[in-house]
């Protein structure tokens, strides 16, 4: 689930966002063009600039269905619900309710007790931007026993077992991308406001922002598309379970170009909160973290970007707040490389 940036580096050569009477046309294209060479993938893109909203899709909702692909098909975002997450943490901390540089050890559930070498080491914003150095949950072992619900054995007991058990931070202060850093932000969210993640979610963006088809535990809606895996097999999307916060928000193209405009906006609860999770957490000659964003900055240009792969599904999120710009791509079909070209090329061909 980690996000190449190697792509921004040679995008980010531009000082200007023209927009041509034709630009609709443009993105139109390059989607089809991509669907053309790929039809077995659906894509679903939605694209916002000066709060002008674009959408475009191809493919159907599976193989077997009649049902074309539109704005309001549900797909899964997998990880981009980190940002969500982040989101929601960096409310909290403009309700004053938590620092970004608190120690986790006050905040964590009672069951948490962080041996003596761990205490007062481990900040929220480490937690946010993958450097706790907390060990992670096996992914690759999970998969092995369930590949359609590889996460359906974690429960808060497996969390607890492996973060109390921990005696040393190997790698503190080192990127390395955390499903379990993400799981406790959500904990600590929900001891923070007393109530579950689902809750929060629904009270403080879902609701709010009127964004009706962005699910939690229920997503058994007519809309869903089908999910495949990278060698075309069709894979479940991921039942809703303790590591909700880190990657299982099913969403839309039009639900999600609202967030982007809520975010682009500073004026929203969750536009103030998207710029708190935009500063730079963490830096190293790679890459440069928000909370839960990767950011890429040159003398010209801030771009702030995040992706997300299931098993089945691939997407990715990226905006630029000081020209007012935001995209999302959504595929049912792991797809990364896929996901990155298309982002690649529409940067390359219509954000120039």
């Amino acid at each position: 689930m980690k996000t190449p940036l190697k792509f921004l580096a040679a995008l980010l050569v531009t000082s200007t966002v023209s927009f041509g009477q034709d630009f609709t046309r443009k993105i139109d294209s390059i989607i089809k063009d991509s669907y053309q060479k790929n039809p077995d993938v659906g894509i679903s893109v939605g694209f916002i600039q000066n709060d002008k909203e674009y959408f475009t899709a191809y493919g159907n909702l599976s193989k077997e269905s009649q049902i074309k692909i539109d704005k309001n098909s549900l797909f899964e975002i997998a990880s981009i619900t980190k940002i969500i997450t982040s989101n929601l943490m960096a409310q909290a901390v403009l309700d004053k309710k938590i620092k970004t540089d608190d120690y986790i050890d006050g905040f964590l559930p009672k069951e948490y007790v962080l041996q003596e070498k761990l205490k007062n080491r481990i900040k929220i914003s480490d937690l946010a931007s993958h450097q706790s150095g907390l060990p992670d949950i096996d992914f690759g072992k999970l998969i092995e026993l369930n590949s359609q619900q590889p996460i359906s054995n974690v429960t808060r007991k497996t969390l607890t077992d492996l973060v109390n058990s921990c005696s040393e931070l190997k790698d503190y202060g080192k990127y390395r991308y955390s499903t379990i850093g993400y799981t406790l932000l959500g904990q600590i969210i929900e001891k923070l406001y007393g109530k579950s993640y689902d809750e929060i979610i629904r009270s403080k963006i879902v609701k709010p922002l009127k964004m009706t088809n962005t699910l939690t535990t229920d997503f058994n809606v007519k809309n869903r598309t089908v999910g495949h895996n990278p060698e075309g097999g069709v894979q479940e999307f991921m039942n809703w379970n303790v590591t909700a916060p880190a990657g299982l928000v099913k969403s839309n193209a039009a639900d999600m170009v609202t967030y982007l405009k809520a975010v682009l906006n500073k004026e929203t609860e969750i536009g103030k909160a998207a710029i708190v999770t935009e500063k730079i957490f963490y830096k190293d000659d790679k890459r440069e973290m928000g909370l839960g964003l990767n950011i890429s900055t040159d003398e010209k240009n801030t771009i702030y970007l995040k992706s997300g792969d299931s098993m089945g599904e691939s997407s990715i999120l990226c905006y630029d707040r000081t020209k007012k710009w935001g995209i999302i791509i959504l595929l049912n079909q792991r797809n990364s490389k896929m996901r990155q070209n298309l982002l690649n090329e529409i940067y390359d061909t219509v954000l120039k």
